[in-house]
């Protein structure tokens, strides 16, 4: 597992301990291409393949008219929500590609392929994404051996949510559990590669 905050990873791998699982956390800022680079090196000397990668990682950036979109913060903005999955996808293809079967998932939102006003920035890092995996998922498929997966969480209880949605009831919506759920029974199933699927509540 891999996030910026140690202590939050270390709650998570707590929490997998005591339900009988193990994991291995990796405390880095995927802004940091070089530690992207490092880490799939000690993965790789360690188990010598993977079998899944998650592409998880993203900001929501300020929500406003395209003419007012701070240069700056859209430049870090595509730095992390595609550039980092990019080099995420570039770093691990050979250990995925040395799995009897790999997934790639790709979480993205409704607004990368129907645009919504003030949510141009965002939106256009999405459609980037989408566009970048769906291509990954295109040359990868005469293989057979990796499925790549872009799924569209739609309205669910995160800290991202509460910060584009602040007056919504967070009980409104669903819970990140029904996605993870939904993710296992996809990764189950005889899914084809390159579909982009929403999970509705």
């Amino acid at each position: 597992m891999v996030a910026r905050t140690g202590a939050a990873l270390e709650e998570v791998e707590d929490r997998i301990h005591q339900a009988g699982g193990s994991a291995t956390i990796a405390p880095l800022d995927l802004g940091e291409f070089d530690a992207i680079d490092k880490l799939a090196e000690a993965i790789g000397g360690r188990w010598g393949s993977l079998d899944m990668l998650v592409l998880n990682a993203a900001m929501l950036g300020s929500l406003s008219p395209v003419e007012h979109l701070d240069a700056k913060e859209l430049e870090k903005l595509f730095r992390l929500n595609v550039l980092a999955n990019q080099r995420l996808i570039a770093a691990f293809d050979a250990l995925l590609r040395r799995s009897d079967k790999a997934e790639v998932i790709g979480i993205t939102s409704s607004v990368g392929h129907v645009p919504r006003a003030f949510w141009g920035g965002y939106g256009a890092s999405k459609a980037a994404l989408e566009t970048m995996l769906l291509s990954y998922a295109d040359e990868t498929a005469f293989a057979g051996k990796l499925r790549v997966h872009l799924i569209d969480p739609g309205s669910t209880r995160t800290r991202m949510r509460a910060l584009a949605f602040p007056g919504e009831e967070p009980d409104s919506v669903k819970p990140p559990e029904a996605v993870a759920d939904f993710l296992v029974e996809r990764l189950a199933s005889d899914a084809p590669t390159g579909e982009r699927v929403r999970v509705e509540a």
